[in-house]
């Protein structure tokens, strides 16, 4: 794993203390007590050195350092909105705090605004990975079952601010003990993409998120949890009762959506690939439980059985499902259900397994991705666009590429669209859950300010995006820019008042 040292030396992003949030008088006399009795250059200081492997440097800081405008103009571009429109010009992009203010014409003057010439190149909103794992990507499954938790935030830190120095500004995390990064990055402790967590995968037993090994069986039922379960990657619930609460647990700390699994996979090594799990009751608990949070349950799910029973339950999302058929799409189709799917095509993108069985497995995956890109064109799918990279450290570099290389089953623009506006759209499922109420994905007025400068032509193709450190020159989150390498000045607008 790349060190702190080999990150770019125009990532940005200082470290910020914060005082005590919980609100009561009480609590916060106790804080002033506490702060003043423990050393500050100890407490400071401290912090500063667990964050340092991942913290953005002050020194290296463009916009977040410097007294900052109110508003930033875009000019001199191409644009991309997310919406499924051409590329096009003579437009410009009106920026305020976080947001997206207004796309004033190429020619309009705009008053008290800080000018960034974007010479004539692409902008267009930050990716967005709908099937992500933030916690688990970047390390290997060994690493994740036996390391302590501690060690797995940071490993997760670094690889979050490498994630969106790739242009991913939001991320749909499928499965993971997210919530205290995704805090962080709020914060802005660290630096990341927008995480709308899932919290523990909620699993049957013997399912794809039942991790233990066989020297555990069987357990009784009052024994501890398993290791897996107590750090909050899946949690294990059997029957309408253990699955509302266990639900009800990931809901309470914070999930944006919950993940179910339904059935079985490649990867794990245990559940054959063509299980059926959950039964009908224990999938419409979780989605009933999901639903009064005013949220909704993804399914992990591959064969039509499962996805069918999964769709009857009320699950709003397939995670995954190449091996539906014309009956299972239809049905999605019919109710309105959306398809997350992923490029497993058993490249050298794909995780490599020792066994004949899971390569099987994976070969049939595999030859279902094609069909399964197919019928979700042909019955009109509502499609999202993810990775799924799991356990495998040197793949999280090519997640860009992962889009560009589907270009053979989509055209560039459309493609494109499900990455950015499409999962936008996907997103915002989660209703009163979402932690970001405003447009994502799309570069509308109103919508935050999450954006990419870059040199491309997505008419064409999206090999670009492959290399982001070469074809990204600027990564704004939020309205702040997080990269910069456009190698020009910034000016004013005529009419500014710092120029008067």
């Amino acid at each position: 794993m790349p060190s702190h040292n080999s990150l770019p030396a125009w990532t940005l992003g200082p470290i910020r203390a914060r005082s005590c949030a919980c609100g009561s008088a009480d609590c916060d006399q106790l804080h002033q007590r506490v702060m003043v009795d423990m050393s500050r250059r100890f407490f400071v200081g401290g912090m500063a050195a667990m964050l340092a492997p991942f913290a953005l440097q002050p020194e290296q800081a463009l916009a977040q350092t410097e007294p900052s405008q109110p508003r930033v103009l875009l000019t001199n571009l191409r644009l991309f909105d997310g919406s499924g429109q051409p590329v096009r010009q003579g437009v410009q992009v009106l920026i305020e705090g976080e947001h997206i203010q207004a796309l004033p014409g190429a020619g309009e003057q705009v008053a008290d605004v800080q000018v960034i010439d974007c010479q004539g190149k692409l902008v267009m909103p930050g990716l967005i990975d709908a099937h992500w794992h933030t916690m688990l990507a970047a390390i290997p499954q060994m690493v994740a079952m036996t390391s302590d938790v501690g060690y797995l935030y940071l490993a997760a830190a670094q690889e979050a601010q490498r994630t969106l120095l790739r242009g991913f500004t939001s991320v749909r995390d499928a499965g993971g003990p997210s919530f205290a990064l995704k805090r962080a990055i709020d914060e802005g402790m660290v630096a990341g993409p927008r995480i709308f967590p899932s919290g523990a995968m909620i699993s049957q037993t013997s399912g794809h998120g039942d991790f233990r090994l066989r020297t555990e069986l069987p357990r009784a039922d009052n024994e501890p949890l398993s290791l897996i379960e107590r750090v909050g990657v899946a949690m294990i619930a059997d029957g309408e009762d253990q699955v509302l609460r266990r639900v009800r647990e990931q809901l309470m700390l914070g999930a944006t959506q919950i993940k179910m699994l339904a059935g079985g996979g490649v990867a794990s090594m245990y559940d054959p690939l063509d299980s059926i799990q959950f039964t009908d009751k224990e999938l419409r608990a979780g989605v009933a439980a999901a639903d009064d949070w005013g949220t909704y349950v993804m399914a992990h799910v591959y064969t039509p059985k499962g996805i069918q029973r999964s769709i009857r339950a009320g699950v709003k999302s397939i995670e995954h499902g190449q091996l539906a058929d014309e009956e299972s799409v239809r049905m999605m189709r019919g109710e309105g259900v959306w398809w997350c799917l992923q490029p497993f095509l058993q490249d050298e993108d794909s995780n490599a397994y020792p066994d004949a069985a899971r390569r099987a497995s994976q070969h049939q995956v595999a030859q279902g991705t094609e069909r399964a890109y197919a019928m979700a064109q042909k019955h009109g799918v509502q499609t999202a666009w993810g990775t799924d990279i799991l356990f495998n450290p040197k793949n999280t570099a090519t997640q860009g590429k992962q889009l560009a290389k589907l270009t053979r089953f989509y055209d560039p623009l459309a493609l494109l669209v499900q990455a950015t506006g499409m999962n936008g759209k996907l997103l915002a499922l989660s209703g009163e859950r979402n932690p970001y109420p405003r447009t994502l994905g799309q570069i509308v007025p109103g919508a935050w300010a999450d954006l990419l400068v870059a040199d491309g032509d997505p008419g064409v193709n999206l090999d670009f995006l492959a290399d982001p450190e070469r074809n990204l020159r600027l990564i704004m989150k939020g309205g702040k820019v997080y990269k910069n390498t456009l190698g020009q000045e910034r000016g004013h607008a005529p009419g500014c008042s710092n120029c008067s």
